[in-house]
């Protein structure tokens, strides 16, 4: 019983890890921040044009995709600018790199809205 304890609280923790987190994010990064608000307009977009389930499922992932990317990137920063504060090159290649897997999870989910909001609007 002790360890079904153990284990029940330790999730809790990691959910209140998860969401300290979560707050953190979108309260320091603006390019989530400018996400989010994106990610509302798409939403409110959704409904106006009566978008179907699948077209939903697709936009919901697109979203989670660009936020959780965005999230991944602000991480990889985080830890290289402690790892190394100062200017270094190969840094410098990191959060390019980080940077250019959120750009293609943006230009993803930018592919998707076309390929759902075109047809509806001509």
């Amino acid at each position: 019983m002790t360890s079904i304890k153990s284990f029940v609280i330790g999730r809790l923790k990691s959910i209140k890890y998860a969401f300290v987190g979560l707050y953190r994010l979108i309260s320091k990064e603006h390019s989530i921040i400018t996400q989010l608000i994106i990610a509302a307009l798409a939403t409110i977009a959704g409904f106006y044009f009566k978008i179907s389930t699948t077209e939903w499922m697709m936009q919901i992932f697109s979203i989670g995709l660009v936020l959780s990317m965005e999230g991944i990137n602000t991480a990889i920063e985080e830890m290289a600018d402690f790892i190394h504060p100062d200017f270094h090159k190969k840094i410098g290649l990191i959060k390019d790199v980080a940077a250019g897997a959120v750009t293609i999870s943006a230009l993803t989910a930018l592919i998707i809205g076309i390929m759902i909001y075109y047809p509806k609007l001509f």
